[in-house]
């Protein structure tokens, strides 16, 4: 489903007064929830959806006989020496990064939490839509790199994880 379809599908949601649409095909799940018939005073409840988080990977060394890089090239600042034993936790998306499912509620994780494939980390909401973001080592969290209720972007370091 194209982004453009998404848009017109909540825009016709909106219009026809429905609270709740959910639309599922072949790997693609969608739920549209609108305030209509809700109490604005009652709590909010997210739609989790599970989104595999991939993982940092240090660069290829160069390939004999390949092209030098170009002089201009802009090289990015080495990590200090103390965080290049860790895992980088980047965001897989841009939207608003969540420690907790919602105010009030236990964080996901804190520093110093043993992490294991599958552990959730945090939320990232996307066009109202709320996803789970799990981590897929082993380890424990060193430092948490964003703040909470902030805007993320694609890529954007969340998390250290010393793997060991």
């Amino acid at each position: 489903m194209e982004i453009k379809e998404i848009q017109d599908l909540i825009k016709f949601v909106a219009k026809s007064g429905v609270s709740e649409v959910e639309l599922e095909t072949k790997g693609f799940k969608i739920v549209i929830k609108t305030g209509n018939g809700h109490d604005a005073s009652r709590s909010f409840e997210p739609t989790l959806i599970h989104t595999p988080l991939p993982l940092a990977i240090a660069p290829l060394a160069p390939v004999a006989g390949a092209p030098a890089a170009a002089a201009n090239d802009v090289k990015p600042p080495a990590p200090a020496a103390s965080d290049s034993k860790y895992v980088t936790i980047k965001s897989p998306m841009i939207g608003t990064f969540y420690r907790s499912a919602g105010p009030g509620k236990p964080l996901f994780v804190n520093v110093g939490d043993e992490v294991k494939p599958g552990s959730v980390l945090c939320i990232i909401e996307a066009m109202k839509l709320f996803n789970e973001i799990e981590c897929e080592i082993t380890g424990k969290i060193v430092k948490v790199l964003a703040d909470d209720t902030t805007p993320v972007e694609y890529d954007q370091p969340l998390f250290l994880v010393d793997p060991s």
